[in-house]
């Protein structure tokens, strides 16, 4: 009887197979769009930082420190740590520049991992 059927069984192996690759995939795929979610929301702060700083009855210190709240807000107080902001000029025009240097995640928002850096930029106002 057993000579009859000799791949009795197989198919649970080729079920577990083909869910660990498929969950492997899936995994790579959240953690992208982890990743892309993150630098989303760190440009989307220094943005909003910056236009806080440029306006005429701001200062630096007050977009850095939005920024900052946006990101302790959002994600954790781990992504707000390095946040600077500076006047620059960019095409000709004076600008107020906030950068924002976080870790990158590799295993969901833990883990080791790069180092995001963006920019944002607001035309400064003047009285």
């Amino acid at each position: 009887m057993s000579s009859d059927r000799p791949e009795h069984g197989s198919a649970a192996v080729e079920f577990l197979l083909v869910s660990v690759l498929v969950l492997a995939l899936l995994l790579g795929v959240v953690q992208v769009a982890l990743a892309v979610h993150v630098r989303s929301l760190a440009t989307d702060a220094a943005a909003e930082g910056a236009r806080v700083a440029a306006r005429a009855d701001r200062g630096l210190a007050d977009g850095a420190a939005r920024t900052r709240a946006l990101l302790a807000d959002a994600l954790t107080g781990a992504y707000a740590r390095d946040v600077t902001a500076g006047r620059t000029t960019l095409d000709g025009a004076p600008v107020i520049e906030v950068t924002v240097r976080a870790p990158l995640p590799v295993v969901g928002l833990l883990g080791p991992g790069g180092t995001l850096t963006v920019r944002g930029h607001a035309l400064e106002e003047t009285w």
